[in-house]
């Protein structure tokens, strides 16, 4: 086993690596950015280093100082959770070069040939896995999307490569929509996989989500742990999921489990990943009679990495499954055989994301953890970072914690999860909390014939709203004093250890002895920091004038006006990527551009003017 492995990740899934590493005698070193750096990780790792600034793209997706970070502390392993780094195969096989550093996932060739979902579908047709019709070579034109359209019928899904999650996908209905379409699909391919090929799938009109997770230790011995439903998604996001599918007959359950052995033993591949697929839910069954043995399933992906949602299998298992990956990376092998696989009980994960779901599921700005009371009891895990007065960290995904609950049947977990649900005491930030209570009560979901389209089609906003008002909290803006900061480092053998003196009220320390060195340096938390080339200045808005303001954290995806271009109220002047969604920043009012202050591929934050009209 190793003696240190490196967590390239944050919040609770670093914290969740690091507790299987500290059961097994490992210690564990933390990343951290300049906005994470009172994070819960940080807290509880062995060690801690800064890589970086807020932005991802300097700090945890940043694989020289990730590299860096390993060879200073010694670690003989790097483990990357979720996200970030964890599918990146040009920075696994990074690590698979060094010397003396292990990489904790599939290898990189194997993550490579997975990660491009047309070679994917290639390996599992070719392993008799069912695919959904569509292309397995990625397509150059609309006119070919038309094509597709006019032989398999529409609807028809434009899909990113490298894409996930609903990410660098689009739904094209008829003919007219192929062009938009098409070229968003490769925009958002390029921003986020920096691969902008596509590919061609039949839409399909009733799907539900279920992926199958699985082990394997590049002996050819392949373990699949059961299934998972995931099929509450709010734009293709999930937001609840559970084990086992309510939906699905033994007899099914046991097609689809053995598909996905089959393809993962095709793909030569080793340690965790997630099988996943769509099947068709028939809207009329009765909730008593699951799907048959001849219901239509399709291969969707292959996760090349550990899920949010694992902690659904471990519950169902008893299995400890990053322990399991870091035996595998280790060389130990798996220490479970098919035969040691029995699912007992049902379990659910709800996601406690800060987000406000009558809003759109907007993620929070601000927010501070005014108090925080997780539920206990039997059959009851949270997994999370954070504590008590803990300030929201906005630059990131949404996700507070996860609360996992398991009974002996269905109905138990869901009358426990309702008692976990009630017993979570958040205040100080808004969550989807009340969302969750609510599907507790929905008839669609407590009966399991909810699809992957129920809550963005289907739901009552009504009915969102008022669980909101019944429940929820509301986001409580951080202390309105001016925080002064105070940090002195000190540096021994490359490891920074931090002293930071903190005054309210109080105006900047000036920094001593100039720019540069180990020394006390002051600077106050709320104006935006310099280091984002803002200079301070108000952005000048003649009258009747309009500033558009970015309405949360993320990314310029494109700048759809140039200086001078006419634009009328409604129009997009830019798209702004957030909490891995696409989203239209319309002008309120028409008029003229007088200044752009973004570009494309610009991090912004809350309130930033991104286009000035006159």
């Amino acid at each position: 086993m190793f003696d240190k492995v490196l967590v390239a990740n944050r919040g609770e899934i670093a914290v969740r690596v690091m507790r299987a590493c500290e059961e097994l005698d490992v210690d564990t070193v933390a990343v951290y950015s300049d906005a994470d750096k009172h994070g819960g990780h940080v807290r509880y790792a062995d060690e801690a280093y800064n890589v970086g600034p807020a932005r991802a793209a300097d700090s945890y997706l940043d694989g020289d100082a990730i590299l860096d970070v390993a060879r200073t502390a010694g670690a003989d392993a790097i483990h990357p959770g979720y996200g970030f780094l964890a599918e990146n195969a040009d920075f696994a096989a990074r690590v698979e070069a060094e010397d003396g550093i292990a990489w904790v996932g599939p290898t990189s060739d194997a993550m490579a040939r997975l990660g491009e979902k047309t070679h994917a579908r290639r390996v599992m047709r070719d392993a008799d896995v069912p695919i959904v019709p569509g292309t397995t070579e990625p397509v150059e034109s609309a006119a070919e999307v038309t094509a597709f359209g006019d032989e398999h019928g529409y609807p028809v899904a434009i899909k990113a490569e490298g894409g996930g999650g609903g990410r660098g996908m689009k739904v094209v209905e008829d003919a007219d929509e192929a062009e938009e379409r098409f070229t968003a699909a490769k925009r958002e391919g390029e921003a986020y996989f920096s691969n902008d090929s596509v590919y061609l799938e039949r839409y399909l009109e009733t799907p539900r989500h279920v992926e199958v997770q699985v082990l394997a230790d590049g002996s050819g011995d392949v373990v699949h742990l059961g299934e998972r439903d995931c099929s509450l998604q709010r734009r293709h996001q999930k937001v609840i999921e559970e084990g086992p599918s309510p939906a699905l007959s033994d007899a099914l359950r046991e097609e689809i489990g053995e598909a996905a052995r089959r393809g993962v033993a095709a793909a030569d591949y080793t340690n965790a990943g997630t099988v996943e697929f769509l099947v068709e839910e028939d809207p009329g069954r009765d909730p008593a009679e699951p799907l048959g043995p001849d219901t239509p399933f399709y291969f969707l992906e292959v996760n090349t990495r550990i899920q949010v949602e694992h902690t659904v299998t471990e519950a169902l298992t008893g299995i400890d499954i990053v322990k399991q990956q870091l035996r595998v990376a280790a060389g130990d092998g798996l220490s479970i055989g098919q035969a040691d696989v029995d699912l007992d009980g049902h379990a659910i994960e709800f996601r406690i994301n800060a987000e406000n779901a009558a809003n759109g599921f907007q993620p929070a700005n601000e927010g501070r953890l005014e108090t925080y009371d997780p539920p206990g009891g039997i059959g009851v895990r949270v997994d999370d970072a954070l504590r008590a007065g803990d300030e929201l960290v906005t630059d990131y995904d949404s996700m507070i914690a996860k609360l996992i609950v398991w009974g002996s049947d269905r109905e138990e977990c869901l009358a426990r999860s309702r008692r976990a649900l009630a017993e979570y005491d958040l205040d100080g930030v808004v969550t989807i909390v009340p969302f969750h209570r609510l599907m507790l009560e929905d008839d669609r979901f407590l009966a399991g014939l909810h699809t992957t389209k129920y809550l963005d089609e289907e739901l009552d906003s009504d009915r969102v709203a008022e669980a909101q008002e019944r429940w929820g909290t509301e986001s409580a803006a951080a202390d309105a004093d001016e925080v002064t900061e105070r940090q002195f480092t000190v540096e021994v053998n490359g490891k920074r250890f931090e002293v930071d003196l903190e005054e309210r009220g109080a105006p900047p320390i000036g920094a001593a002895g100039g720019s540069g060195g180990s020394g006390g340096r002051g600077r106050a938390r709320s104006p935006k920091a310099d280091e984002d080339g803002d200079d301070g200045e108000d952005v000048a808005v003649a009258a009747g004038g309009e500033a558009v303001e970015a309405e949360m954290q993320g990314t310029i995806l494109s700048v759809e006006v140039a200086e001078g271009d006419e634009v009328a109220a409604g129009d997009v002047v830019c798209v702004l990527e957030a909490m891995k969604m696409e989203n239209d920043v319309v002008a309120e009012r028409g008029g003229v551009v007088a200044s752009v202050h973004v570009a494309e591929g610009d991090s912004v934050d809350m309130g930033d003017v991104l286009v000035v009209l006159e």
